[in-house]
């Protein structure tokens, strides 16, 4: 079953400081900060919201239809995708532009010093749903580009396209308007705690008026689980608890690949937020948002131990 993924598409430029910034960052300089640190390791990896729940949405077995802008310097990512079977036709690459990327340092305290680029993703808006030519059962818009992110979930709606709307990272640079149109007529609004709160700040709404806007609203809490809200009820979704954890980059990606797909089948909500969470915590054992495996009669057998029921 085909679903239609909007948003970004990005390069991670993952750079490790063998020591430990507080030793660097001086407290009473920090109105002047003029400070380098030696990383010898660095790694590129492929991200960014729409090519990590494509990605995760094709290891279960559906058809995701990335609708994104990349760069000139897309060529090795575009053979990632090939070679795991993602289309490239609502992809496009614009002359000129760098794909947008994410310069990541991290010390030894697990702290990060993030710098983003959005590159082509600043563009997205040109990329439009209407010129996907292949019928659909729904879609994400995920965080992309401003303009992007409004107009995609604007179009969507408007073909009554079940619409989740995840606005993530994306969700500061939204005006209050702008957030309460994504949010009214969406079929699932999804956020995580902090953009939960976030979100009640920006709209002025609370949390009865969020939900009476939109069909549900999925809150994620890592590994206390998540809360299916609707008018006027709450339903816990529980977590998995994860092998180990590698990486928790890219886990809510995952979980919004399982929620995809079991909603793109037919499922009731609550048993689609749990196939979430079983491939959220499948993620976070492995580095890098694109790098699990997945046989799908391990993944069947585990989501029956786990929550005592088929899938």
């Amino acid at each position: 079953m085909a679903v239609l993924v909007s948003g970004s598409v990005a390069i991670d430029h993952i750079m490790v400081f063998r020591g430990r910034f507080k030793e660097l960052i001086l407290p009473q300089h920090v109105h002047a900060l003029n400070v380098a640190f030696h990383v010898p390791e660095l790694r590129h990896t492929w991200g960014g919201c729409a090519a990590n729940i494509a990605y995760h949405l094709r290891l279960l077995g559906e058809e995701p239809l990335v609708l994104a802008t990349v760069g000139s310097d897309f060529a090795a990512y575009a053979a990632w995708l090939d070679r795991h079977g993602i289309r490239r036709d609502w992809i496009r690459p614009l002359p000129g532009e760098a794909t947008a990327g994410a310069y990541i340092t991290t010390d030894l305290d697990d702290n990060q010093i993030t710098g983003f680029h959005p590159g082509a993703m600043e563009r997205a808006h040109e990329v439009r749903v209407d010129e996907v030519s292949v019928p659909y059962d729904l879609g994400i818009v995920s965080p992309n580009g401003k303009r992007a992110m409004v107009e995609h979930a604007r179009a969507l709606k408007a073909r009554g396209v079940p619409t989740i709307v995840d606005p993530g990272q994306g969700l500061p640079i939204l005006e209050r308007d702008e957030l309460v149109e994504m949010i009214e007529g969406a079929s699932v609004y999804i956020v995580n705690d902090y953009e939960w709160s976030l979100t009640l700040d920006r709209s002025g709404l609370d949390g009865d008026a969020v939900a009476a806007r939109a069909g549900a609203v999925i809150v994620t809490q890592g590994e206390r689980g998540s809360l299916l809200r609707r008018a006027g009820d709450v339903v816990e979704i529980p977590s998995v608890a994860a092998e180990s954890v590698v990486d928790p980059t890219g886990a809510g990606d995952a979980y919004r690949a399982g929620l995809l797909y079991g909603l793109a089948r037919g499922m009731p909500l609550e048993r689609a937020a749990r196939i979430g969470s079983l491939l959220g915590a499948l993620q976070v054992a492995h580095p890098g948002t694109q790098n699990l495996s997945l046989d799908l009669a391990s993944f069947r057998a585990r989501f029956e131990r786990e929550f005592g029921a088929p899938l």
